[in-house]
């Protein structure tokens, strides 16, 4: 088998028929059906089923095409690598960022756009454990989490540490008149955390109870940024933020409030893949970070 066959096999994985897969590589039928008999023969096994008008995997087609998907992404990066240093940094800089943990990205990208300005960017967001299964996929060559997080397969470089900050609707700020709480306080507020079980911030808030041996009136969990603050804003509960989610939702009837008792304090990082190559273009971002002095929020 060659690179030419199994991007054949690929296409008829995907599109499940062969006419489709034909036409999705602006080939003819016959000879598409031909390069799979081939491919069949030589491996002496059947790759695909026939399941009414379609063609299903085998056992064994299954197992192919997640090496065709690695040998064809693998070939892709070979050919972006020697392209570019033929010619410069040019291509897409692929980056993700956690719902929460924007803040210092368009800068970044500016200063970036400035020194690099034939790149093209494609940025999602995410929260952090789907943002590492997208690096992990290759999907994304880099990413901005909030930690802490698993990052058995990633090399990480530190960005800000800021504080977290209680966010209450505009009319329960009364019951709060001298600016700061605790989290004995804030355990009588029914609690939005803007995060889901499993994720970092998640954790980090409910250890910060914990330690306190305080139980929290959790009621919601809610990642997305403008979701959490109309629910604020709507009398439906209070959340614990992070300080530069509050500062780019001020327009919002919200008040907000140090927490006094302890640290709390939440980290961000910048994440890609270890030990695999990355793009010039995500190099060099890499690059910009590491020389800018971290903000300390």
């Amino acid at each position: 088998m060659d690179i030419r066959q199994l991007k054949y096999f690929i296409a008829i994985a995907e599109e499940k028929k062969i006419t489709a897969a034909a036409k999705r590589l602006h080939m003819a039928q016959p000879p598409l059906s031909q390069q799979l008999k081939l491919m069949e023969e030589e491996l002496d096994l059947k790759l695909f089923e026939r399941t009414g008008k379609h063609l299903e995997l085998t056992e064994a087609g299954r197992r192919l095409y997640k090496y065709a998907l690695d040998i064809s992404k693998l070939m892709e990066e070979a050919q972006t690598e020697v392209k570019e240093t033929g010619s410069g940094i040019r291509g897409k800089l692929t980056i993700g960022v956690n719902t929460l943990s924007d803040a210092r990205l368009p800068g970044l990208l500016q200063a970036y756009r400035q020194t690099y300005p034939h790149v093209t960017y494609k940025i999602q967001q995410n929260e952090s454990e789907q943002l590492c299964s997208l690096v992990r996929d290759r999907q994304l060559e880099l990413a901005i989490v909030r930690l802490p997080i698993r990052l058995n397969d990633f090399a990480m470089l530190p960005l800000y540490t800021e504080p977290f900050i209680f966010a209450v609707p505009g009319a329960w700020g009364a019951k709060l008149s001298d600016g700061t709480v605790s989290y004995e306080d804030i355990c009588s507020y029914p609690l939005i955390l803007p995060s889901t079980e499993g994720l970092g911030v998640y954790h980090l808030i409910l250890e910060a109870f914990t330690k306190r041996q305080l139980t929290p009136q959790i009621i919601c969990e809610c990642s997305d940024a403008s979701i959490l603050f109309e629910l604020i804003s709507s009398g439906f509960g209070a959340a614990i933020i992070p300080y530069s989610l509050a500062s780019r939702n001020r327009t919002y009837p919200v008040a907000f409030y140090e927490i006094d008792d302890g640290p709390s304090n939440g980290s961000t990082g910048l994440i890609w893949l270890s030990h695999h190559y990355l793009s010039g273009a995500a190099q060099r971002f890499i690059e910009l970070v590491k020389s800018l002095e971290p903000d300390k929020g």
